[in-house]
């Protein structure tokens, strides 16, 4: 099947798509699924001479890689899915290609084999220069993240072991950190940032309450431009989210996951109707143990010359019913309630 969409991208599934394009159609965006087998795209390569984001496996035949590779150069965005075996080893060659790549999205198990792993890195290494945003589920082989200094977006939400020399890590132009690596990591590149930082997005674990307050710490000290956060908190730490949110002033958007099922819910919404800068109006909720309507209802109605909420939280019995009261109030504008399973 193929699909065209009005972005002038297409999504080939089978050798069908020679049927729907010529030598007059242009494309930016080409997407392969796993199951392509066809000889690309014969006879219409200029349909693709500008194309500028390709996403595909890496077990291809070897003639539908040249093809590929007759066409890259001006690709700017990869977004790579590598099998678990039967990888293709000259996809080192359409990495190389393009003139100036500047997204990449590696897309494994952490079964995959090691040795074509590090043998993407390698080549991905020699757009240091260029690339902007990385994105990786599981973990480097190489120290491929130290070659990037133009760095601005790093994603590494699905590595939860170990990697050493991540400690020594230097991003001067980072706006963009969502991880899960362990704190100390996630902390030590905050550190090394030049301020630059505007969202950051933690979804790993918090083994106590030093830890959260050692990364709230360094937040507030290292990130004076941030307008997104999702960090995990304990009730101790609320002095030093209050810290956060005095210093951070740019901050709009506050994602608190609650770490323990005590929690005190009255002091945290008395920290964010006191201390939230005015640019603060959206706000996601999660693992909301014993949140009672009562503290929401203190929360909206202390609430004042601010602009109006958007707000996420878990569905509590007769909720629905005060937070429409407040929206008719414009305290909030909009809310949406999720499932702790699908939140994000």
């Amino acid at each position: 099947m193929i699909y065209m969409n009005f972005d002038k991208s297409i999504i080939i599934e089978n050798d069908i798509f020679n049927l729907f394009i010529n030598e007059n159609m242009k494309f930016t965006h080409l997407i392969m699924s796993k199951k392509f087998d066809h000889h690309l795209i014969n006879g219409v390569k200029s349909c693709f001479s500008d194309i500028k984001f390709l996403k595909c496996y890496t077990k291809m035949d070897d003639n539908i890689l040249a093809a590929l590779i007759g066409i890259c150069k001006s690709i700017k965005e990869l977004d790579l899915f590598i099998n678990r075996n039967n990888n293709n080893y000259g996809i080192y060659k359409l990495i190389e290609t393009p003139e100036k790549l500047v997204s990449v999205h590696l897309r494994s198990s952490i079964t995959v084999d090691q040795s074509f792993r590090k043998i993407l890195e390698m080549s991905l290494m020699k757009h240091a220069s260029t690339i902007e945003y990385f994105k990786l589920n599981g973990l480097p082989i190489t120290k491929i993240l130290l070659s990037f200094e133009n760095l601005k977006v790093l994603d590494l939400s699905y590595c939860y072991l170990i990697w050493k020399h991540l400690l020594n890590l230097s991003f001067p132009s980072l706006q963009i950190l969502n991880s899960s690596l362990p704190i100390e990591f996630l902390q030590s590149i905050i550190e090394n940032t030049s301020g630059s930082l505007t969202e950051i997005k933690f979804s790993g674990y918090l083994r106590n309450e030093v830890d959260s307050e050692r990364f709230i710490q360094a937040i507030y000290q290292n990130c004076p431009k941030l307008k997104y956060l999702k960090l995990f908190i304990f009730s101790n730490n609320l002095l030093e989210l209050e810290n956060l949110l005095i210093k951070c002033q740019y901050l709009n958007g506050l994602y608190v996951v609650i770490n323990e099922k005590n929690f005190d819910w009255n002091k945290l919404f008395e920290i964010l109707t006191k201390s939230s800068p005015i640019n603060l109006f959206k706000f996601k909720f999660c693992n909301c143990y014993q949140l009672k309507l009562e503290s929401l209802k203190l929360f909206f109605d202390n609430w004042k010359d601010r602009p109006p909420m958007l707000l996420q939280l878990k569905h509590l019995k007769n909720m629905k019913v005060l937070l429409e009261k407040y929206k008719v109030m414009g305290k909030i504008k909009e809310y949406k309630f999720y499932l702790d399973a699908n939140f994000d």
